[in-house]
């Protein structure tokens, strides 16, 4: 989406993003290094929205009501958390925040807990076992902190729950599953996630290519960490990891075929539904499945030599984010896509969902196969996007960017600001940073569509009028 909005520009009359200054405080900083730090969150529960500004020397808390009225500010010192990194908050049921400060070899983790009404706190540390796992990632979700885990001999995966000050840890052991590859040779748990290392998904966020062609990904969903491995093309296998109830269940998606050619597969798990891709060098399918009942809600087959009716963009090609370039049709896609990394993401607002589809580069071994085929480069990626409603029906409508379009194209005008946090609040989406310019930290309002500019903001209207985007293709 990212991309596609840096085209969107290029065609468009009239560039127009929605912002609006939501609030903003002064905030000396000194310097905008790695010694700083700044999250900007809610609490999910009260909708207060927290700022957290960590220098060498304090920590301040702002504090905001769910109107974005500044409430209160405390500053606390930064004790015997020097040399840390901030990696995460939870909220406890009193409302207070929780900050995890990890050491730099991540082999323990200070929690301090900041008592915002009599301006105290208290710090634990808990020590990750670092001789018998490895960190996977970490998680926010409904004001808890997790951090996902594995174990390094064993077929198991450990989910590290940080709540109310307690730590609750949930083996989920994988040992009793079957795991086959394409030619149905039995594989172990831990080689899959060897070979395909497992990538984290926002799925509040729109999740780029590079993320989403990864084979295997978690997506942590209420109380539930999906889990959807790709390592076999002839099926996408899935593991809901009930993070309340300790328990495991497996479910099988069978790819849909599209001739006896090797084939590239991959999943999106969106919104309740299973999205797959299956593509070679002669067709593509697209198959959408309810995750629940497994039923098929849409599924669409495109040979090479067919027009790609449901997208609502070019077929665009681009390298090392230079200008995209327009592919002439679906062979040349495929083509390129053949040599890439095959994937698609899916992205929901309230009305529809937003679909890419296309390929990343592979890995560095990849490239010893140029002398076997035709020279071309393999740098690059290719990608279209496509619109559903919501009965999972393909749609066109006119382009028109998302809120995170327009955050990442108002980043990409900025030359001052630091220390970006983005995150949904309410129906829109804020932009939090630090600028360099007014020693202030700002919030930013940014919804979806094309929507008129704040023309008293100086630096937006400057911005937006002298800049030339030339029409037509680019």
């Amino acid at each position: 989406m990212k991309k596609l909005f840096l085209f969107l520009v290029l065609i468009c009359k009239s560039v127009l993003f929605g912002q609006t200054v939501l609030t903003s405080f002064p905030l000396d900083l000194k310097k905008t290094d790695e010694s700083n730090q700044i999250l900007n969150v809610e609490n999910t529960q009260t909708h207060d929205v927290f700022v957290f500004a960590a220098t060498t020397e304090n920590i301040t808390i702002l504090k905001y009501n769910n109107a974005l009225f500044l409430n209160d500010q405390y500053v606390f010192p930064k004790t015997n958390l020097e040399n840390r990194l901030l990696i995460g908050y939870s909220f406890a049921e009193d409302g207070n925040p929780n900050l995890y400060w990890a050491s730099e070899d991540f082999k323990d983790i200070i929690i301090a807990k900041y008592y915002l009404e009599t301006k105290t706190y208290k710090m634990l540390k808990y020590s990750f076992p670092w001789s018998t796992h490895y960190i996977i990632n970490f998680f926010q979700k409904n004001n808890v902190f997790y951090i996902l885990s594995k174990n390094k001999e064993e077929p198991s995966l450990v989910f590290s729950v940080f709540k109310n000050g307690m730590v609750e840890e949930k083996v989920f052991d994988f040992s009793s599953f079957i795991f086959q590859n394409k030619n149905t040779q039995f594989v172990t748990f831990n080689k899959i996630v060897e070979e395909n290392p497992i990538e984290k998904i926002d799925t509040d966020e729109f999740s780029p290519l590079d993320k989403s062609a990864k084979k295997s990904k978690a997506y942590l969903v209420n109380d539930h960490l999906i889990l959807t491995l790709d390592h076999n093309p002839k099926k996408t296998q899935v593991f809901d990891l009930d993070i309340q109830n300790h328990a495991i269940n497996e479910k099988y998606f069978t790819q849909s075929t599209i001739g006896n050619s090797n084939s590239s597969t991959n999943s999106f798990f969106n919104d309740n539904k299973l999205y797959q891709i299956n593509a070679n060098k002669y067709a593509f399918s697209i198959g959408i499945k309810d995750y629940k009942s497994g039923e098929t809600l849409n599924e669409i087959k495109v040979l090479k030599n067919d027009t790609i009716k449901f997208k609502n963009s070019p077929l665009l090609l681009q390298n090392d984010g230079r200008k995209p370039k327009e592919l002439k049709n679906t062979s040349q896609f495929l083509n390129r896509l053949v040599f890439l990394n095959v994937g698609l993401s899916a992205f929901k607002n309230s009305q529809n969902t937003f679909i890419t589809i296309g390929g990343t580069p592979k890995t560095e071994e990849f490239y010893g196969y140029y002398g076997e085929f035709p020279s071309m480069d393999h740098t690059e990626s290719v990608y279209f996007e496509s619109t559903l409603n919501n009965k999972s029906e393909f749609i066109k409508e006119a382009d028109q960017p998302l809120a995170i379009d327009n955050i990442y194209y108002f980043l990409s005008l900025q030359k001052r600001i630091a220390f970006q946090n983005i995150f949904k609040f309410k129906n829109y989406f804020i932009l939090g940073y630090y600028d360099n310019s007014t020693k202030q930290y700002v919030m930013r309002k940014f919804t979806d569509g094309f929507i008129p500019p704040d023309i008293t903001n100086p630096i937006i209207n400057k911005a937006i009028f002298s800049r030339s985007f030339p029409l037509g293709k680019p």
